[in-house]
């Protein structure tokens, strides 16, 4: 599979003066719920309803969806509002029925992902299909594991293709949900800048809060589109409640965030200026974190140096971490000079934290 302006022919089509918006509630609870979302978010900028019809989670023993009842209630909300229509699919009867409903896109989510037996029957089932098929991001940062789910199904005649970056998850403690990993993203859409890349805020923040600022990121990045989990009572939803924003303060997210429009040389300029920044500033920000947790391992040691009554200063471990990344950093293009300024910087601050510990 290679970069082809034909990649996104399906979007270009659409002819949207705004980026893509797929929303909806996580789940599809009632007809009456699915319903009444649907009239409220009837004439804004969504483009798309979405609703989970088959939800197995982590573990057993919470809902995990309605089944096949809820693709009636999304021929409804076709037939009452005109919206189109989406869910998530995740093997061969899923695709069948979905098919059957006329739903008119498909997304296949990250624990699918994962598994190349689950993409190749999902690929098999959809063959030649003319239905739009988004693939979310695997659950752990693999890029070859996303990008070949969308092989698979390129593969099998289905040319109506987009990710979803929905993010990853992590063992670490994060503010975060699942972590976005920027750069996984920025690295993907390097390789296929005409795939279309749909950001899914809901579930990288877990955090409706959140939600405007990751998508404003999104969109300085140049994402096509975003995938937003909406729900008119969403305290009381029955799947992933604090995620979900109201109709009301989607169609205020969708005010709030700034949309860059190239209109000549210069915008875009402008344009392609701001999105190396904005790549810069997930970099940054990345590095910022890093730093952290490496003065959080410093107290630690510190505590330890303490506990045995060891200097703090041991100056041949750091003459040999100063050796050492002085021959990475040439590696990667980054002058001795720099790296010895910035090491040092890092080197005195540690020495101040352990310092802190042992003095306490």
């Amino acid at each position: 599979m290679e970069n082809s302006a034909t990649l996104r022919t399906w979007l270009d089509d659409m002819n949207l003066s705004h980026p893509l918006v797929i929303a909806g509630p996580c789940s599809a609870e009632t007809e009456e719920q699915v319903l009444k979302i649907a009239h409220e978010l009837k004439g804004t900028d969504v483009n798309y309803y979405r609703a989970g019809i088959w939800k197995p989670r982590t573990r057993p023993g919470n809902f995990e969806g309605v089944g096949a009842l809820g693709l009636k209630w999304l021929q409804k909300v076709k037939e009452e509002t005109g919206l189109k229509t989406a869910t998530e699919v995740a093997n061969k009867a899923h695709v069948e029925l979905a098919l059957e409903h006329d739903v008119d896109l498909l997304w296949i989510g990250a624990r699918s992902t994962v598994s190349p037996f689950i993409i190749q029957e999902i690929a098999d089932a959809l063959k030649g299909t003319d239905k739009i098929v988004l693939v979310k991001n695997p659950v752990n940062p693999d890029l070859s594991l996303w990008l070949g789910g969308i092989e698979r199904l390129y593969s099998n005649d289905i040319k109506k293709l987009g990710v979803i970056h929905r993010g990853f998850s992590t063992y670490e403690k994060s503010k975060y949900r699942n972590n976005p990993e920027w750069q996984l993203a920025i690295e993907l859409q390097n390789k296929f800048p005409d795939l279309p890349l749909i950001l899914d805020p809901s579930h990288i923040t877990g955090n409706r809060d959140m939600i405007f600022d990751v998508s404003q990121t999104a969109l300085d990045l140049n994402y096509d589109g975003l995938m937003i989990e909406t729900h008119t009572d969403p305290d009381n939803a029955w799947s992933d409640a604090a995620q979900q924003v109201t109709p009301a303060s989607l169609k205020q997210i969708m005010r709030d965030l700034k949309i860059r429009k190239e209109t000549d040389q210069e915008a875009d300029y402008n344009k392609k200026l701001s999105n190396y920044r904005a790549q810069i500033d997930v970099i940054d920000n990345a590095l910022i974190e890093m730093l952290g947790k490496r003065m959080k391992v410093s107290d630690q040691i510190g505590a330890l140096k303490k506990q045995r009554n060891v200097a703090v200063l041991q100056s041949k471990r750091w003459n040999e971490i100063l050796g050492k990344m002085v021959l990475e950093g040439d590696q990667v293009g980054l002058s001795e000079e720099f790296i010895l300024r910035i090491f040092k910087a890092i080197h005195q601050e540690s020495i101040n934290h352990q310092q802190k510990i042992v003095q306490q």
